[in-house]
């Protein structure tokens, strides 16, 4: 008698994905000397490519765990959300999933806090940090403090002595047009101040690029999007970092 609206939030299944995911990651690689994740991205309009990515992975038993770097929805919508949820549910590995900037039309950030969490988190993988940090001013409508420098400035005084190593993941680099450029540089001063900054890595571009976006040695990443059938694969050992990027 009654239909549904596409943006009503109403989330059958799981919910608060992530902190399920981060829970058994900190159990499960707590001291271990090698860390390996899959970054990848932009899965929004691509269902059957990241249908195939989850079989590709399901298969490296050395990845420990997979991280999406955001767009997981194009338009917002509630079942978006719910759809990709249930595909990257069919992973063996655990998986965390960044706010992108497609995910905050309509109310779909709401949506986004209901099925996976916080739009910035952080775990201890080994002995390396991992800070996930909402970097969509411009969706936003910079109607919140995007970059959130007072979780970043609280992350940097928790677990400390805890971790050697420092990685940042986001969807928009610094000078991107969704990024607030205006704090750029305060955000890049901010990261530094974490233990061994290693790299930082992102989506929404959709294609491959390494760039030193500060001229500081801190190289920041972009993974293609999920239907290019590619995505990279990071290796931490002790206080460095190997990459490659991966066709299936």
């Amino acid at each position: 008698m009654f239909e549904v609206h596409p943006y009503d939030g109403k989330i059958v299944g799981e919910t608060n994905v992530n902190a399920k995911n981060i829970e058994f990651i900190e159990k499960s690689f707590k001291g271990k000397d090698t860390i390996r994740f899959a970054f990848m991205s932009d899965s929004q309009r691509w269902y059957d490519e990241l249908e195939a990515f989850v079989k590709h992975i399901n298969q490296d038993d050395d990845v420990n765990f997979v991280v999406h770097g955001g767009d997981i929805s194009d338009f917002g919508l509630t079942d978006e959300f719910l759809w990709q949820r249930d595909i990257l549910n069919g992973l063996k590995h655990p998986y965390v999933v960044i706010v992108g900037n497609h995910d905050y039309l309509a109310n779909g950030d709401e949506i986004y806090k209901k099925v996976f969490g916080p739009l910035n988190f952080s775990f201890i993988a080994g002995d390396t940090k991992f800070l996930f940090l909402n970097t969509n001013a411009l969706e936003a409508n910079y109607s919140e403090p995007i970059p959130n420098f007072g979780f970043i400035k609280q992350e940097e005084g928790k677990n400390v002595g805890e971790y050697s190593n420092t990685i940042a993941l986001m969807h928009a680099q610094p000078t991107s047009e969704q990024f607030n450029n205006n704090v750029s540089d305060l955000f890049q001063h901010s990261l530094k101040q974490f233990p061994n900054l290693l790299f930082c890595a992102h989506g929404h571009g959709h294609n491959y690029k390494e760039v030193d976006v500060f001229d500081d040695g801190i190289i920041y990443y972009q993974t293609p999007n999920i239907g290019k059938r590619q995505y990279i694969l990071f290796t931490i050992i002790k206080d460095s970092y190997t990459h490659e990027l991966v066709t299936y």
